[in-house]
C-alpha cells in the first residue's frame, strides 16, 4: 500500500467518524520523540525523524516539522503533503491551522500537549479524542512491510547464528548483547529492534532481563531475546541455548515449553482469539504443573514498534486477522534458578503461519 493510499484510508476513516481532519504524531513529548512514540506519523507518511505533526483529511494533507528536519522531509514525506517548517513551537503552529472536527490520538497526547493546542486553536475548532485509529490501519501488514520484517528476522537469525560460533563461556552477558547488535549493523540493519536481551543461569528466570557483566558460566541455560531494524519494522526472537552440558531438569522445561510454542503455532490462525492462542499453550505448561511459572502472555504484535496490536494473552479480547504479524513466546521461569522461552515472529494467514524466524529450536548446546 502506498503511503498515499495509507493517507486516504485514514482519511475517510476520520470522515465516517464525522471528524473533519485527523492529527497524527507523538504529542506526549512533541519535538523530542523516540521512533516507537513516531511509528503512526511513519506509516502514514513515510518521515523518519522524531519531530513531525500531520493533519490528514479529506480536502488536506499538511506535514509540519521544525528546521532540523526539513530536507529530511523533503526526501521521505510522501508527496501529496504539504510540508511546513514551523517558526517558533511545533504544537503551537499546528494548532493555528487546524479547522472544524479535529480528532487527536488522546494515548498519545500529554495534558499540556492538549492545553497548548487548545490555546492555539481557532475558536470554533473542537478537539475530539480519537485513540487507536491509525493503529487499527497499521495492525495488518502488506506484503511490503512483510518483506522488511523478513529481512529484519534474517538478518537477526544470521547475528545469532555468528554469535553462536563464537562461543558464550566465559564472557559476559554485555559482551554477547553487543556482539550482536554489532553484526546485525554490519549485515545490514538500521539498528537493534530493542537492546538484546542476554540472560545466564538465574537471570534466565527474569523475563526482562538487563544484559549485565555477569560472566556466563558452562553447565547453565542461557537465554537471548534479540530482533533487528530494516526500514523501521522490526523482529523479535528468542532462543534458550544450553552451555555445555545442562541437568535434566532444564532439558525437562525446555522441552515442556517447545512443545507449548509448538501447540501455540499451530492454534495461531485467522479468526482465532488472542486468549484461545494463549490457552493452547498454556495448557501443556498448566499439564506440566509449571502453570504458576509462566506468568505473561503467549504474544504480541510486531511491526513499527516492537510491541503493539493485537495480543495473545490470557484476558485479550483480539482475534486474530489475516496479515496480523506476532509473536508466540510460551516460557517457563524459575526464580533464581534457570528459565526458558522459545519465541517466534509469525504472519497470520487463513489457515495458519508464516514464521519468520529460522534458528533451530532443538536445544543446542554451546560451549
Amino acid at each position: 500500500m502506498s503511503f498515499a493510499e495509507r493517507a486516504e484510508r485514514v482519511a475517510s476513516l476520520a470522515a465516517e467518524r464525522d471528524l473533519d481532519a485527523l492529527l497524527v504524531g507523538d504529542l506526549v513529548r512533541p519535538g523530542d520523540s523516540g521512533p516507537d512514540a513516531m511509528a503512526n506519523l511513519r506509516w502514514l507518511t513515510g518521515f523518519g525523524g522524531t519531530s513531525g505533526l500531520a493533519v490528514v483529511g479529506r480536502e488536506e494533507r499538511l506535514f509540519f516539522t521544525d528546521f532540523r528536519y526539513v530536507e529530511r522531509a523533503a526526501g521521505e514525506v510522501e508527496r501529496s503533503f504539504e510540508r511546513i517548517k514551523v517558526e517558533q513551537r511545533l504544537v503551537p503552529d499546528v494548532a493555528k491551522r487546524l479547522r472544524g472536527r479535529v480528532g487527536f490520538d488522546d494515548a498519545q497526547t500529554s495534558v499540556r500537549a492538549l492545553d497548548r493546542l487548545r490555546e492555539g486553536a481557532p475558536e470554533d475548532v473542537e478537539l475530539v479524542p480519537a485513540a487507536g485509529l491509525v493503529e487499527g490501519l497499521r495492525r495488518h501488514k502488506d506484503p511490503g512491510e512483510v518483506e522488511a520484517m523478513a529481512e529484519a528476522a534474517r538478518i537477526a537469525d544470521q547475528a545469532c547464528e555468528w554469535v553462536c560460533e563464537r562461543g558464550f563461556a566465559d564472557r559476559t552477558e554485555a559482551e554477547v548483547a553487543l556482539a550482536a547488535e554489532v553484526r546485525m549493523r554490519e549485515l545490514g540493519a538500521a539498528g537493534p529492534a530493542f537492546p538484546p536481551i542476554v540472560a545466564a543461569g538465574e537471570n534466565s528466570a527474569v523475563p526482562h532481563h538487563e544484559s549485565s557483566e555477569r560472566r556466563i558460566e558452562s553447565g547453565e541455560l542461557l537465554l537471548i531475546d534479540f530482533g533487528a531494524s530494516v526500514r523501521g519494522y522490526r523482529s523479535d526472537c528468542t532462543r534458550t541455548f544450553a552451555v555445555g552440558e545442562v541437568g535434566g531438569e532444564e532439558r525437562e522445561a525446555y522441552e515442556i515449553v517447545r512443545e507449548a510454542q509448538r501447540a501455540g503455532l499451530e492454534a495461531v490462525k485467522a479468526g482465532v482469539g488472542g486468549r484461545e492462542a494463549d490457552a493452547a499453550a498454556r495448557d501443556v505448561i498448566e499439564v506440566a504443573r509449571l502453570g504458576e511459572s509462566f506468568g505473561h502472555g503467549l504474544g504480541h504484535g510486531v511491526g513499527l514498534e516492537v510491541h503493539e496490536a493485537p495480543r495473545l494473552a490470557k484476558r485479550s479480547e483480539d482475534v486474530l486477522e489475516p496479515g496480523d504479524a506476532v509473536t508466540v513466546e510460551p516460557g517457563v521461569y524459575l526464580p533464581g534458578r534457570f528459565g526458558v522461552r522459545i519465541e517466534d515472529l509469525v504472519i497470520v494467514g487463513e489457515d495458519g503461519v508464516r514464521n519468520l524466524s529460522g534458528v533451530t529450536k532443538d536445544l543446542r548446546v554451546v560451549d
